[in-house]
């Protein structure tokens, strides 16, 4: 019986190993994985020191992920998914592995991958103290960062959103809480969250329980900027300025007067427009769309048209097809997103249509119905809530974008062949179908080979 780790090819007297199977177990030695492919004789049961073969890893064109094949002669767990004898799962790192068909009396391994020396050396190297990264009101490691200006602090989301309503239900300005500073502005930090996110995966012990990040996220409310009013009190002053300079210096219309019953109080937190820069009150619990679900941006035209308000010199409102439900959207060409930018697919699909007799705006209305009935797989959809989302769901101009692209991989794929051209018909897949790299830099490539179809190779 060969040793844990090693595999049927030849190794080198220091191997250097790219991955490892980490047993939870600190009592069982980690699976050490030097080569591309590699069967794996380990411990699989608490109670035995017998190795037995249980499966197969086999490293994946991307350096990201592996394929990982059963050769048990039971059922494994990987992911918390079954896979059956000689069926394959991709696992990446922190994967989770049982070489057996349940939890409870068999060994759990964590797949992880070894930094490439390539990796580390293109990877910006950032020094920080760890007290650096947390969030003054839980203190702990930023969750969903969001940072305030214009002191610049930051919070989790949901400490922050808890702080904020808290605020508002006293009446009282909104400041830092770390500084005491008013505040004026928050919003969503992408940058230091992707840091927080390295930061979690080098040190693992920070990381906070399932039923932590659900709490935290529960009370997490930003979704796009906030801008703030200080809370200051208007002056006589203020109030003798005449009427033009006045509505000039408030964000909103219902900063100066009521509209729809409703009125800006000195606290009332703003959201801006992603299309026109204007300001609208954010208001939680009415049924008026004040962001897209597809990607949790701001647009301020359906809520303006509810409030009977219309566009002025002063307060500017985007267009009013910003943000409309699927259903109302009408599309007559492709988008340039559709089939990852191959425009060669782009032009075999708009052929094919034709073909067919049919319209672009036909085909799509068809396939949101299907989509509205979840006869179709949405992991690759790409939009935020997108098992959410159907054809009432109120989304922005580039998300329908986004959902019209996913529709029409869709519909290729299930259409017969015979509506393609002759020689369409006849081009072999490529390897890496929809993810392949080379199709957006080599127009031979993108042309003779079909990429509408799922990879073969690699991790997708």
């Amino acid at each position: 019986m060969k040793e844990a780790g090693e595999c049927s090819a030849s190794r080198s007297s220091q191997p250097q190993f790219w991955a490892k199977l980490v047993s939870v177990d600190s009592r069982y030695p980690d699976v050490e994985i030097s080569s591309d492919e590699m069967v794996v004789f380990s411990e699989i049961v608490s109670s035995s020191t017998d190795k037995h073969e249980w499966c197969k890893i086999t490293r994946d064109s991307n350096q990201s992920s592996a394929t990982l094949q059963n050769k048990s002669s039971s059922t494994i767990l990987v992911g918390g998914e079954v896979v059956q004898r000689e069926d394959t799962a991709v696992v990446k790192c922190g994967s989770e592995i049982v070489p057996g068909p349940a939890r409870e009396g068999y060994l759990i391994y964590k797949f992880e991958i070894m930094p490439t020396l390539e990796f580390c050396n293109n990877r910006l190297k950032i020094c920080i103290d760890l007290e650096h990264v947390k969030c003054s009101i839980c203190l702990n490691v930023w969750h969903d960062v969001v940072t305030v200006a214009p002191c610049l602090h930051n919070f989790c989301n949901g400490c922050f959103s808890e702080w904020l309503r808290r605020c508002q239900e006293r009446n009282s300005s909104v400041i830092c809480p770390q500084c005491r500073a008013v505040i004026q502005f928050v919003g969503k930090n992408h940058f230091l969250q992707n840091i927080v996110e390295d930061i979690l995966q080098a040190y693992s012990s920070l990381k906070r329980s399932m039923e932590e990040v659900a709490h935290l996220n529960s009370y997490a409310s930003i979704q796009s900027n906030l801008m703030i009013n200080s809370g200051r009190k208007r002056t006589r002053t203020n109030l003798m300025l005449d009427e033009d300079t006045e509505s000039a210096e408030l964000p909103c219309p219902q900063c100066g007067s009521g509209y729809g019953g409703f009125r800006c109080s000195q606290n009332t937190v703003h959201l801006q427009c992603q299309i026109c820069g204007g300001m609208m009150p954010s208001r939680a619990g009415i049924n008026v769309p004040q962001h897209c679900m597809g990607c949790n941006r701001a647009f301020c035209c359906a809520y303006w048209r509810a409030q009977g308000v219309t566009r002025t010199d002063s307060y500017p409102i985007c267009n009013s097809a910003s943000l409309k439900p699927v259903s109302e959207r009408s599309i007559s060409r492709i988008p340039h997103l559709a089939h990852e930018k191959n425009r060669h697919e782009q032009d075999i699909t708009e052929r094919c249509i034709r073909q067919m007799g049919r319209t672009l705006q036909d085909v799509i209305s068809e396939w949101i119905g299907r989509f509205n009935r979840r006869e179709i797989d949405r992991t690759r959809l790409g939009l935020n809530h997108a098992d959410m989302i159907n054809a009432t769901t109120n989304i922005c101009n580039e998300c329908y974008d986004k959902l019209v692209s996913f529709l029409l991989y869709w519909f290729r794929v299930a259409m017969p062949k015979h509506y393609l051209p002759e020689d369409v018909a006849k081009r072999e897949d490529c390897w890496y179908g929809y993810a392949c790299r080379t199709q957006h830099h080599n127009e031979d490539h993108a042309c003779k080979r079909n990429h509408v179809c799922r990879p073969s190779r690699g991790a997708h």
